[in-house]
């Protein structure tokens, strides 16, 4: 699979079965992340992958309610950074650009697996951040989801949900999100 392959065929698909993920699948996701660019190199983006069932459980409590179709995650990855590993260059931080890159990075070389890497939002932070041992001054700033496109609509699933299993949700028109040569906003009314 090309990039631009991996790119149009991956999607944050909820309805899961679990997958056996091993150690060098692991080291496989952790190494192809590592290789993406960051400010004179800082590489500041770290993970925690947890597979093990019974932290895996642990982390089902910290889970929002609308996320409770990540129960059947094989693997759940905490993305996390601080600021002061990462530039600060006039006033701006890129702490959370460059572990948002390699993120990215990982959920690609997992679909190019024929995995599902779903990143969520919905958790209480300082939960995972306790169970995980991660530390208290670093910003959590997602759980990526993995396991394998599931057939079957997970019952758990909202209609919404469960609509956008079946077709991609809409993406924003060119002219909605891109400019060219210069900032030309559009008077939305």
């Amino acid at each position: 699979m090309n990039v631009k392959d991996a790119i149009e065929s991956r999607r944050a698909f909820r309805s899961l079965k679990e997958t056996e993920i091993t150690e060098e699948l692991v080291k496989d996701l952790a190494y192809n992340a590592g290789l993406a660019p960051s400010c004179f190199n800082k590489q500041p983006w770290r993970f925690v992958f947890v597979y093990s069932r019974g932290k895996l459980n642990e982390l089902r409590g910290a889970l929002s309610q609308n996320n409770e179709w990540a129960y059947r995650a094989s693997l759940i990855i905490a993305v996390f950074s601080e600021k002061k590993s990462d530039c600060i260059v006039q006033g701006r931080e890129y702490y959370l650009f460059d572990t948002g890159m390699a993120a990215g990075f990982l959920m690609l070389r997992a679909t190019e697996l024929g995995l599902v890497a779903h990143p969520i939002a919905g958790f209480s932070e300082e939960k995972v951040k306790t169970i995980l041992g991660i530390p208290g001054s670093a910003v959590l700033i997602t759980l990526i989801n993995v396991g394998i496109k599931d057939g079957e609509i997970n019952e758990l699933l909202t209609d919404k949900q469960a609509e956008s299993e079946d077709k991609r949700p809409p993406r924003l028109d060119f002219n909605e999100f891109s400019y060219i040569n210069e900032y030309k906003p559009v008077n939305i009314l």
